[in-house]
């Protein structure tokens, strides 16, 4: 571990045990597994899978805990189990799922919830000639999505047009997870053949390869340093020990940084705050939580602090910013999945003073696209927009991103498309009645 000195900052942060009132219990969870964390969550909901024939999802309130109701409201379009789910994190509204049927579906939310199951997707984006098992939004363009299947295929999609743009077949074991970086401009997957690959998504070309990332069997999982550009990797070692790295995409020869953690069985996820440089380490079967300082450049990792707890973990999910309680300096919060309930770990800053704390809260992301599909695929390069988090002047982002408002996608569901379809019909049947009423032929 790096002997440098944690950022003063943070180095006091802390996460008080959930109170049994902030949490949601009595859910009737899936019990499918795989590579997902399974569940996510974005400003305004968390989704998870619950039992139920189709693979159906709950949608919650993050404002709204308590039990789940005995007949809860899900969405239901799926013909097989939901494998992973992706909020789109331009629009709190709409969410994306991934099922072994092999379809990518895309859902309209209610600005108030679920209060009724929905049986009607938004659309149907497409899919992958086996089950999907992940999903991942692009980070600043608005309208696209990865996915990876069991195919060992990774595609590329935009989703407002329902279009594939690339295909990448150059895994031939299962894919066990899929990372953009900050700004877009690549993703990053891991195997089961143990290596990590780069991916240039505008072509769909693997461009660089870690072969063997870490050398046990289990899963690696990736996550990058925000703009310092390093990748995060944690896996397993040859003796079963977990095992963290951080890679420098200049030189993927060697690792920057290598630390062993413990001897537990669970793979680990990892989740990395761009505003702060803090890493959250969260097990699968495991209690506790570790956090972590990317320093200087993202070379080297400082220990912040621990959260540890006897309920062990089934999934975990990070709430953006913008789902904060900034007032009272919560600088971040997990939701835990447990077997049957989801718990909020919030971690705050200790401060005296009242009042926004801007040297802790530094602008972050807007929630705004920065560029379109479109423009993205020619070559656009642009970091992620920010916005001031202080609630005085939260609804002015700051001067780039104001430079440039592309549309947040609208995708036209069958009914809507087949109404404009039949309207398009009727009109070509008035203006051919016409050319015959004035003698003309319409051949």
């Amino acid at each position: 571990m790096s002997s440098a000195k944690a950022n003063i900052k943070y180095k006091n942060v802390y996460c008080d045990p959930p109170r049994p009132e902030s949490t949601w219990q009595s859910l009737r969870l899936s019990t499918v597994t795989g590579e997902q964390n399974y569940i996510k969550a974005n400003n305004k909901f968390f989704a998870v899978g619950l039992q139920g024939g189709g693979g159906p999802v709950g949608v919650f309130r993050l404002d709204q805990p308590g039990r789940a109701k005995v007949e809860q409201p899900a969405l239901c379009g799926h013909s097989s189990a939901v494998l992973d789910f992706e909020f789109n994190p331009f629009n709190d509204n709409i969410l994306a799922t991934a099922s072994e049927d092999t379809t990518i579906k895309l859902w309209q939310l209610p600005e108030e919830g679920l209060t009724e199951s929905i049986n009607q997707p938004l659309a149907d984006i497409g899919n992958h000639a086996r089950k999907v098992t992940l999903l991942r939004f692009h980070p600043t363009a608005g309208t696209v999505l990865g996915s990876v299947g069991g195919d060992n295929t990774v595609k590329i999609w935009d989703v407002e047009k329902a279009m594939e743009i690339h295909t990448v077949h150059d895994h031939d074991q299962l894919i066990q997870e899929l990372v953009w970086d900050v700004n877009g401009n690549n993703l990053a997957t891991s195997s089961k053949d143990k290596n990590v690959r780069i991916i240039d998504p505008r072509t769909g070309v693997v461009s660089n390869t870690i072969t063997t990332a870490h050398e046990g069997t289990k899963s690696i999982k990736l996550a990058y340093l925000g703009h310092t550009g390093k990748l995060f990797s944690v896996g397993f070692t040859k003796t079963s020990m977990r095992q963290m790295k951080i890679w420098d995409p200049r030189n993927l020869s060697t690792e920057v940084f290598r630390a062993e953690l413990d001897a537990a069985a669970g793979v680990i996820m990892p989740f990395f705050d761009n505003d702060t440089n803090l890493l959250y380490l969260a097990g699968k079967g495991d209690g506790n939580v570790r956090v972590y300082e990317a320093a200087g450049e993202g070379d080297s990792l400082i220990a912040i602090t621990d959260f540890r707890s006897n309920v062990s973990a089934k999934g975990m999910a990070m709430v953006p910013k913008r789902g904060l309680n900034i007032m009272q300096n919560e600088t971040s919060r997990l939701l835990k999945l447990t077997t049957n309930s989801v718990e909020p770990l919030s971690f705050f800053v200790p401060r005296k003073a009242e009042g926004f704390q801007d040297d802790i809260f530094p602008d972050s992301f807007a929630g705004e696209p920065s560029h379109t599909a479109d423009e993205w695929l020619a070559g656009s390069d642009q970091p992620p927009r920010l916005k001031s988090l202080n609630p005085s002047v939260a609804s002015t982002p700051t001067a780039a991103a104001a430079a440039h408002t592309p549309r947040v996608f609208s995708v036209k569901t069958m009914p809507i498309l087949l109404a404009e379809l039949e309207a398009a019909n009727n009109r070509i049947k008035v203006l051919e009645q016409r050319l015959l009423d004035a003698g003309l032929s319409i051949e």
